[in-house]
């Protein structure tokens, strides 16, 4: 019908990104003002706010489990939450420019993140460890994804080309 069922107010900021997490009924929205919301959506109740960034949040996401939340921010960390408590559990620290975006594997074992420093990072989603970089692009990574199998990561850039890699050793 388009009927306005809640309207979720608290942030100070633009809201940057947002995510529906259905089993659970939760939504997760990230902000320029560095904080990220989890909200009951149903009631609209605010749930949870998670302050540990120092700059504007672009990516939020739950794990496949939902679990785990992971944040990519301005201040070029992404972070690993329990989406449970908001528990900061890992910092992933290694970019030398803001994140754009991270996401977890379908498995939820690896996490990908895309910075403007012109690499990809395969992190492991529990220990927090670097796994490998993806290096070739000339201009901002703005984007990374795997594939639904998770054999496959794919990069976009400002290079004007996508690039395809393999998920298991880039």
């Amino acid at each position: 019908t388009g009927k306005l069922l809640i309207d979720l107010k608290g942030h100070k900021g633009y809201i940057s990104t947002v995510q529906f997490r259905k089993k659970k009924k939760k939504v997760v929205t990230a902000s320029g003002d560095t904080t990220v919301k989890i909200w009951d959506a149903v009631t609209g109740k605010l749930l949870l706010d998670l302050k540990e960034h120092f700059a504007q949040v672009n990516t939020v996401q739950f794990s496949p489990d939902g679990t785990k939340i992971v944040t990519a921010s301005e201040d070029r960390i992404a972070m690993i939450w329990d989406a449970a408590t908001g528990k900061l559990l890992k910092k992933l620290i290694g970019h030398k420019s803001p994140v754009h975006s991270a996401m977890f594997s379908p498995d939820g074992t690896k996490i990908i993140t895309a910075s403007y420093d012109r690499t990809a990072k395969v992190w492991d989603a529990v220990t927090g460890i670097l796994l490998f970089d993806l290096k070739g692009h000339t201009d901002d990574v703005n984007a990374a994804e795997f594939s639904p199998d998770g054999k496959m990561i794919v990069t976009a850039s400002g290079d004007k080309t996508a690039k395809a890699w393999d998920a298991a050793t880039g």
